[in-house]
């Protein structure tokens, strides 16, 4: 692989990054519920998730799932209700108060539990299957080993998503202050878990062969 392709590579990854999807709702919807530190968990699940569509896409399998409709629709389906689900799991979040309503207490789920939460967000996206098919074979030299390619470019991806991911994590983390009362929690979660529901639904008009 040239340089000039690995550049190539890198400037498509950071417009990829940069655009707003579910990870970066997510991203920010946890930067903003648990701070900067918590999200990692989240943003680590979701380059793991990152990596899988990114391998099944270099492997070729990503083709032989556009190619069946009956199995792209499962991932399609599956994807969608996740996120709708997710979406309304924020939307009916509880807010606590903590004694004499002088502090306010946000009930935040296990690192586990968050770094899962980020995993099936990007390992059951279509979207994400979809471009990695149609993007990622315009960066491999045809005649090298194919391994060395793959792993460079997935380390390359991960990265400038990780970047990305934290900094969408710590601008919203940066209005934490005017977030402190119950009725402002419950509007910010109603305001997320409506994103992230929105671009579920959304998802449910994505066809084969589109990107968008």
């Amino acid at each position: 692989m040239s340089f000039a392709v690995w550049l190539g590579f890198f400037v498509a990854a950071c417009i990829i990054a940069v655009s707003p999807g579910s990870g970066a709702v997510l991203s920010m919807s946890h930067g903003l519920s648990y701070g900067v530190r918590r999200a990692s968990a989240t943003i680590l699940g979701l380059q793991t998730g990152l990596l899988l569509i990114f391998f099944i896409a270099g492997a070729g399998v990503g083709s032989l799932l556009l190619a069946s409709e009956l199995a792209f629709n499962v991932v399609k389906t599956v994807g969608a209700l996740y996120l709708i689900y997710l979406g309304l799991s924020q939307w009916r979040a509880r807010v606590a108060i903590g004694a004499q309503h002088a502090q306010l207490e946000v009930v935040v789920p296990s690192a586990r539990k968050r770094f899962l939460t980020g995993f099936l967000t990007n390992a059951t996206n279509p979207k994400g299957i979809i471009f990695m098919v149609a993007v990622l074979p315009q960066f491999i030299t045809q005649g090298s080993p194919l391994l060395p390619q793959l792993l460079i470019l997935a380390a390359t991806m991960c990265a400038i998503d990780l970047v990305v991911m934290h900094g969408y994590a710590l601008l919203a983390s940066s209005m934490q202050r005017f977030f402190r009362d119950p009725r402002a929690v419950k509007q910010q979660n109603r305001v997320f878990g409506g994103l992230l529901m929105g671009v579920g639904a959304a998802l449910f008009f994505v066809k084969r062969g589109s990107a968008t």
